[in-house]
Order: C-alpha cells, then sequence, then structure tokens
C-alpha cells in the first residue's frame, strides 16, 4: 500500500502557504499539484455521471477540492516545467512524468493541431460576429465551417485519421478567419470569449491529467493478469498433486537459533522467490540459511507448491499461513497480512529556486505484521527481515555478529526527511525534530530485546488511541505510529548495506548500483511491472526462477 504526504518548510506566505501572484497562477497551481497529493481509494473510480460525449461537457469539478488537499492542506507549488528537463519533470509530475517522457510515442499530428487552432479562434470570434446585423450570411458560414471541424476532429488524433477533404476545409477555414478578423468588432469581446475557451481547456486538461494519474497508479497498485495467471496455476496444482509437507523434517532448523533466520511478509509469489534466490545466491553457506515466509491465506497455497516445486540450493524455505497462526494478538487489524508499507513525502521548501522547491522520497516503514514477530517466533533471539521487492547482491553473513549495543533494530536512516518534517502528523507524541527516519527493507532484529522492551504492547496501545480516527487519517499516522515505536532504539546500518529508490529515482549511477550489498526497489514502479524503470530491471532480472513451466504458460518473461 502506498500512501501520500505534503510536508512543506516555512516560506514568505501566512500559514506556509506562499503568496500567489494571481487567480490565474492558483488555478494552474492546482493542475501542477495534482500529483503530489493524490491517496487513490476506490471511491475515486466511481461515475460521475451518464457518459457525455462533447469536448467541453464535463462541467462537474467538485473533486478539485477533495484530492487537492490532504489534512487541510493544500497544494500550491508554482514549479514551471519545460519538455525534455528531467529535473523539472520529475518536480511536476514525479517519476510518471519521466517514464511516460521516456515511452512516449512520437505522433505525426501537425495537421490535426493546426485545426485545433484554427477552431480554437473561429469560436472566439463567433460571438462577435453573431451580433452584427449585417454580416448574418458570414456568421452562418462561419459557423458551418465551425461544425464541419468539430465533425472531422471527433474522431481524429493524427494526421492519418482525417479525410481526404481536410486540405480544402483547413484553406477554407484560413480565409474565414482571416476574414473576421478584418470586421470591427470589440477587441475586449473577443478577449473575453478566449479567456473562457482558456478556461474551459484547462479544466478539461486537468481532468485529463487526474485521470491518467489515477490510471498510472491502478496500473502499478494492480496484480498483472500474468501473476495473477501464475498464483491460480499454483494454487490449482497443489490441490491436484499429493504434495509432500516436509515441515516436519524442518522443525529442528526453524527453530535452532544457530542458524541464521530470514523473516519476509508478502502475497507475491515471483517477487518473494527473486529475493529469497539472490539471498541464497549470494551467500557463502547456503545450508545455515532458514526464511521464515509469511503470506495470507489467499496466497498460501500458491506460495506452497511454489516453494516445494522450486529449491534453492541448500536453504530452507518455510511458508506460513499468518491468518491461521495461534499466537496473533487479538488487535482486529493485526489479525492479518499487513507488510511493509511506503509513504511518498513531498518536502517543499519556497527559500530555494523554482526549480529546486519540491523534493519527493519514498520511505517504507513496517506493517502491523512485523509487530507480531516476538510471537510468531518465540524461540528466536536475531533475525533478518527483508521486504519483498529487495534484491541482495552481497553476503550479509556479517550482519549476523553485529554489535548493536542493546539496539532493537538494525536500520539504514534516511537523512532527507527528518521527525520535524512530519510534526503535522506526530504532533501529540514526544520526539527528537532532527532525528532521522530509518527505512525498512533490509533490518537486523534483536527479538528478546524487543520483548524485554514490551514493544508490540506499546504499539498496539498507540493503534487502539486511533480507533476513532477515520480511515484516511489513521492511515497517515501509521506512519509516526511506526517510526516513534523503535524511537531510540535503532542501530543504524552504514548506508552501502541498503541502495533505495530503485522503484521512483531515475537518478542512482551504476557505480552506487554496483557497490551497495543490497537494491530496494522503494516506489511505485517496481522491477515485475511493464512500469518499471527500464535501467534498473536488469539487476532484478538476474535472480528471477528460470525454467518453471507455469511462468513459460503464464507468460512471465
Amino acid at each position: 500500500m502506498h500512501n501520500y504526504l505534503d510536508v512543506s518548510k516555512k516560506n514568505s506566505g501566512s500559514n506556509g502557504i506562499p503568496v500567489e501572484k494571481s487567480t490565474r497562477s492558483k488555478s494552474k497551481a492546482k493542475l501542477k499539484g495534482a500529483f503530489s497529493l493524490v491517496e487513490l481509494n476506490n471511491n475515486t473510480f466511481k461515475s460521475k455521471g451518464p457518459h457525455m460525449p462533447k469536448r467541453y461537457q464535463r462541467k462537474d469539478l467538485s473533486w478539485r477540492s477533495k484530492d487537492t488537499v490532504v489534512n487541510g492542506k493544500e497544494n500550491h507549488g508554482e514549479e514551471t516545467v519545460h519538455e525534455g528537463n528531467p529535473t523539472s519533470c520529475e518536480h511536476e509530475y514525479g517519476s510518471y512524468c519521466l517514464w511516460s517522457t521516456e515511452h512516449r510515442e512520437i505522433m505525426k499530428d501537425a495537421i490535426v493541431k493546426r485545426l485545433k487552432d484554427q477552431l480554437f479562434i473561429a469560436r472566439a470570434h463567433y460571438p462577435s460576429i453573431a451580433k452584427i446585423k449585417q454580416h448574418e450570411r458570414f456568421t452562418r458560414e462561419l459557423k458551418q465551417s465551425i461544425q464541419e471541424h468539430e465533425r472531422m476532429l471527433s474522431d481524429t488524433i493524427t494526421d492519418a485519421d482525417l479525410p481526404p477533404i481536410f486540405a480544402k476545409k483547413l484553406e477554407k477555414m484560413e480565409h474565414t478567419i482571416e476574414r473576421a478578423k478584418s470586421c470591427e468588432v470589440g477587441c475586449s469581446n473577443v478577449e473575453r470569449k478566449l479567456r473562457q475557451l482558456l478556461d474551459m481547456t484547462e479544466d478539461e486538461a486537468y481532468f485529463h491529467t487526474r485521470q491518467s494519474a489515477i490510471l498510472y497508479h491502478l496500473g502499478v497498485q494492480t496484480m498483472p493478469k500474468t501473476h495473477h495467471c501464475l498464483n491460480m496455476r499454483l494454487t490449482l496444482e497443489y490441490f491436484k498433486s499429493r504434495s509432500i509437507s516436509t515441515d516436519q523434517l524442518n522443525r529442528q532448523k526453524l527453530e535452532s537459533p544457530a542458524f541464521q533466520h530470514y523473516v519476509i511478509f508478502s502475497r507475491n509469489v515471483l517477487a518473494v522467490s527473486t529475493t529469497i534466490n539472490s539471498t541464497v545466491l549470494n551467500c557463502q553457506d547456503s545450508g545455515s540459511i532458514v526464511f521464515h515466509l509469511f503470506t495470507d491465506a489467499q496466497n498460501f497455497y500458491a506460495m506452497k507448491h511454489w516453494f516445494e516445486r522450486n529449491s534453492y540450493l541448500e536453504a530452507t524455505v518455510h511458508v506460513t499461513n499468518i491468518e491461521d497462526h495461534p499466537e496473533l494478538p487479538k488487535h482486529a487489524e493485526m489479525q492479518k497480512l499487513l507488510p511493509s508499507e511506503e509513504f511518498r513525502v513531498t518536502i517543499r521548501n519556497y527559500s530555494e529556486p523554482s526549480l529546486r522547491q519540491m523534493k519527493t522520497d519514498y520511505i517504507s516503514v513496517f506493517g502491523h505484521s512485523h509487530f507480531v514477530l516476538p510471537d510468531l517466533l518465540p524461540s528466536l533471539n536475531r533475525v533478518f527481515v527483508l521486504d519483498d521487492d529487495l534484491i541482495v547482491q552481497k553476503d550479509l553473513s556479517s550482519l549476523w555478529n553485529l554489535n548493536m549495543d542493546g539496539k532493537v533494530i538494525g536500520a539504514v536512516q534516511f537523512c532527507g526527511v527528518k521527525l520535524g518534517h512530519l510534526r503535522a502528523y506526530i504532533s501529540e507524541h514526544n520526539f527528537n525534530s532532527d532525528a532521522c527516519v530509518w527505512l525498512s527493507g533490509l533490518n537486523v532484529i534483536e527479538l528478546e530485546k524487543w520483548r524485554d522492551l514490551r514493544v508490540t504492547s506499546l504499539y498496539v496501545q498507540s493503534l487502539q488511541k486511533l480507533q476513532k480516527e477515520s480511515l484516511t487519517s489513521k492511515r497517515l499516522k501509521a506512519l509516526p505510529v511506526s517510526l516513534l515505536a523503535f524511537q531510540d532504539l535503532i542501530y543504524p546500518l552504514k548506508d552501502s548495506w541498503v541502495q533505495s529508490g530503485l522503484g521512483h529515482d531515475y537518478g542512482i549511477s551504476r557505480d552506487h548500483i554496483e557497490k551497495a550489498a543490497t537494491l530496494h526497489y522503494s516506489g511505485v514502479m517496481k522491477p515485475w511491472l511493464d512500469l518499471g524503470i527500464h535501467d534498473y530491471k536488469s539487476y532484478w532480472r538476474k535472480y528471477m526462477t528460470t525454467g518453471e513451466t507455469f511462468m513459460t504458460e503464464c507468460n512471465i518473461h
């Protein structure tokens, strides 16, 4: 699940909002900030009413006030986007803009654009011409030309779609416009009509921009049909075959502190198998590794059958349906699988030049399921916790003997976002404003210390305080609750252990990627999606399981 926050630094305007130059700039700011504050939910896709085919007929813009504000914060960004400038593109629309620019199809529509410009100008002059009594005939000609252009452009996208008579229509409209300009009409009337048409065009552009963002986020959050096919085939095959359970054979390994224990919460069989494969292939002793894979009832049988069909050197993989685990706390939200959550945090600093005012980062934190680890693994102390969008490139064994100085979690800290930036969401808690946030992905956990400090009990108490909050507020407050649960209990790992951002940041150098021990594809553009960043996919693909029949049948390459 991805949630979206907007965090603003101090600026010259009152109440943390910059002073706008004009009403027009405010209108444009709404369009420019549409993406950074979007929080998706199912209500977004409900129909607004019957289908309206005309171009400028969508008048219901009530959703503007809903989706451009989160917790009372409006998006007032004023950046200017220049085509071909990746930096401004990222500032304006986030990673989707860069992706769409990279994969943009070259459209041969120069003539179509010219016809649309003619139509725009003709519409602006028509009301003024129609008021002149001695120009009734010309008024009818102008109206006819406008209607012909509208019909011609109604189903036209590229120049190839135009009918053969488009050249005559274009030339005719050109002469008509020249004649309209020669008529003595009030400039203020034409200007007023042009402003009206411009406003309607801006509204339509805002509508399509927002819909484009919604469809993009839907694409990255929905399981691809190829992955769904894989899950269904594996589940069916599990019940058709006589699976031989090896749980009893591995019981001693599962509970022995002498082995290196890795924990992963996941619903994605392809992702988690790639994470496990990369870990095993880059370790020195695969026989000493045990993976505890926790999933939900829907994906349990697919996961179970996959890891019975495929082996990973000498490593042990144990799949558990977390919903059937008897040791879970009675809190409702901790009875189901809720793995790591990602939040997109936009930090605004209006003291910087316009192109550098806004910076967007993704931070990943523990979900509810992580806080039941001491109950899920009662006989263990130290464990590694991996996210399923992580790729391991080097041996992690040296972390097993790490002296954590009495801390509970070893994690990479991210000082691009500090707790002070999240003040609006954690104001009721005590915290150090200068403390950096810590990231999930690769974490070393001391479970005995966790139990001694009753971290889970304190976390559950914090969740209970949120029971009366709205769903949106509760989701946003899940970030600080997870971060603050381990305040002063984090042992900082070196940055070289994790290179994060491969799911949203196009600017990571190959040198940084190859030097990192692990690669975390934090962000919405996961490597198993078509929307994933192309330059980073090869690091993930080389650890995919090969030779699996069901992957071929489900067209997973």
